[in-house]
């Protein structure tokens, strides 16, 4: 086997052009696979960070059913329970209270419904980027209880600035009487997402409770010790505060759009391998085939000494896994240092929106040892499979027609 394996890698570079863009081609593609890849597993960390970390959270406490209805009176049950349980829970990093209800606010020049959250600011810091990203003003700062931030595009709406008076009206609970505030604007935000935008006022939560009448909470935004636990709808942190009438869920189900996108992404990488190894295929079996038919003569010289079948076969299977051993170097070499230097300066996508979740920083491509591994793997074993045909049809060729035929 050692002198078929000597003449596999010789017969390679007898015409070095030729195996030196085949291999390349391929090496390309590879490269391509395992830029993909990275690119994917990147651009989905920082969609599942815009979106928990602008103001998501990575799971949520409500009341069951609060979701669908919005109805002020659905606060969380035994609020004082589920938080000192949270307060105790290893692998909780931080969470925050916040209470819901539509509003309409209004000012001297329009008016907008909106959706009116009640916030703790110490808390909200430290789960939310509501202040990182204001643009004017302050982030609920002092002890005016008639504080509220509100959007770069509501604050158009409005015709607004900087300690503008507008006035919020809710309805309260359980009787439904309208009840109304004049707050004072001290800050303005921009996200970059028209729904927080345009339709979003943040006030102090104990501000919004006395407007609505209410003494809980609507919701407990939560972010973890690991980032795994928010996309786990398995971990027991689910099951154990789905009780007293209450649900918790992780941000999978809480956006299930984005949790369908990252299904798709992996598929999308698979869709990109089987076409690469497509590329390989094609490939492969067109250079084995030129270096046949330049060969014709050598090969019938070897059939008529008396090579067996099986042995001229296993030459052309052996030349096809040297090419793909030089096709996975070039690959490897070109992925690493591309996707190396993309991991450093970043891809810049901010702005643009995506299943609803709008990319607030440069996305960098993830390296795993995993892509250096697999993906030249398969490529060894799906490019040495495919030399089988050129080596069964090297194999079944008849001496004497072999030798009349020479380029």
């Amino acid at each position: 086997m050692g002198i078929f394996i000597k003449m596999a890698w010789r017969n390679m570079f007898r015409n070095k052009r030729r195996t030196l863009l085949a291999g390349l081609a391929v090496g390309i593609g590879l490269a391509a696979l395992i830029f993909t890849d990275a690119l994917v597993i990147g651009m989905n960390q920082n969609m599942i960070r815009s979106a928990t970390a602008s103001f998501l959270g990575e799971g949520q406490i409500h009341r069951e059913g609060f979701q669908e209805t919005m109805e002020v009176e659905e606060t969380i049950h035994n609020l004082d329970t589920v938080l000192d349980s949270l307060n105790h829970e290893s692998y909780v990093d931080s969470f925050t209270q916040r209470v819901y209800s539509y509003a309409m606010i209004s000012s001297a020049a329009n008016l907008q419904s909106i959706s009116m959250v009640g916030i703790n600011p110490a808390t909200e810091r430290a789960l939310s980027q509501i202040d990182d990203v204001m643009q004017k003003g302050n982030y609920l700062q002092g002890s005016n209880s008639r504080d509220v931030i509100i959007g770069s595009e509501l604050a158009e709406i409005l015709e607004v600035e900087l300690d503008d008076r507008v006035v919020i009206t809710v309805a309260q609970a359980e009787s439904g009487d309208l009840s109304q505030e004049m707050f004072r604007i001290s800050g303005i935000y921009r996200f970059g997402i028209n729904e927080m935008d345009q339709s979003m006022a943040f006030v102090r939560i104990e501000k919004s409770q006395e407007l609505l009448n209410i003494s809980g909470v609507h919701e407990i935004a939560i972010n973890f010790t690991s980032d795994e636990i928010g996309q786990n709808r398995d971990h027991p942190f689910w099951d154990e505060y789905s009780q007293f009438g209450n649900k918790a869920q992780g941000w999978v189900e809480l956006n299930p759009q984005l949790a369908s996108y990252m299904q798709i992404s992996d598929f999308m990488t698979y869709f990109i391998g089987l076409i690469l190894f497509g590329v390989v295929a094609l490939g492969i079996v067109n250079t084995l085939f030129m270096s046949l038919h330049e060969r014709m003569f050598e090969f019938g010289v070897l059939r008529a000494v008396g090579t067996r079948p099986f042995a001229m076969g296993r030459l052309v299977v052996f030349e096809a896994a040297a090419l793909s051993i030089l096709s996975i170097i070039v690959g490897v070499v070109l992925g690493f240092v591309i996707t190396y230097l993309t991991s450093i300066i970043g891809i810049d996508y901010t702005g643009i929106e995506v299943v609803g979740v709008t990319i607030r920083e440069k996305i960098y491509p993830v390296l795993e040892i995993t892509q250096f591994i697999e993906y030249p793997f398969w490529v060894l074993v799906f490019t040495t499979i495919t030399g089988l045909y050129p080596g069964w049809y090297a194999a079944k060729m008849k001496p004497a027609e072999a030798m009349r035929k020479s380029f």
